[in-house]
């Protein structure tokens, strides 16, 4: 008689044979809770305005600017998962909106820094307040020790994971 086993057998799911530890089962059911979770805040963002329906981004991008000040399009580029030519339309439609303007970078002649216009500025507090409004009527059933350190676990995985895509030709 086969010993009995525990947790979900990926391999049955896979068509592999080997049968994934209890850890990494775990990781991979909280890479796909994370996915998941990833796209209902975005939807929600595009209901509620703080996710642009052209794309997004927005938001992380005035973020950015707003705790690091004045940065270059490649920076921003460097610190997300896309392309320096997506953040350079990013920055072209929010400099349009009157967002973010294009300024001189006393370190590189032709890469200008961008930052946030008083507008911009205005907007991005609009923008935070309100995302502030939403997670505050959230997770009431947590505590906040929970919700920090499940943060901080995600945190530790896109890392891990950001590392392991750089690694990749």
């Amino acid at each position: 008689m086969a010993p009995a086993r525990h947790g979900t057998d990926i391999g049955a799911r896979t068509g592999t044979d080997p049968i994934a530890d209890g850890k990494a089962e775990a990781i991979t059911q909280l890479m796909l809770e994370v996915a998941q979770c990833f796209f209902r805040i975005r939807a929600l963002g595009q209901k509620t305005g703080l996710i642009t329906s052209w794309g997004g981004g927005a938001f992380g991008f005035m973020r950015s600017l707003a705790l690091l000040g004045p940065l270059t399009v490649p920076q921003i580029a460097q610190m997300r998962p896309t392309s320096r030519q997506r953040m350079q339309q990013l920055a072209d439609e929010l400099a349009a909106e009157g967002l973010v303007e294009f300024i001189d970078n006393p370190k590189h002649r032709r890469s200008k820094l961008v930052q946030l216009t008083r507008k911009g500025a205005a907007r991005y507090g609009e923008l935070n307040a309100q995302l502030l409004a939403i997670a505050s009527t959230m997770g009431v059933a947590l505590d906040e020790a929970d919700i920090r350190k499940t943060a901080e676990i995600v945190r530790q995985l896109s890392d891990d994971v950001k590392v392991r895509s750089e690694r990749l030709p």
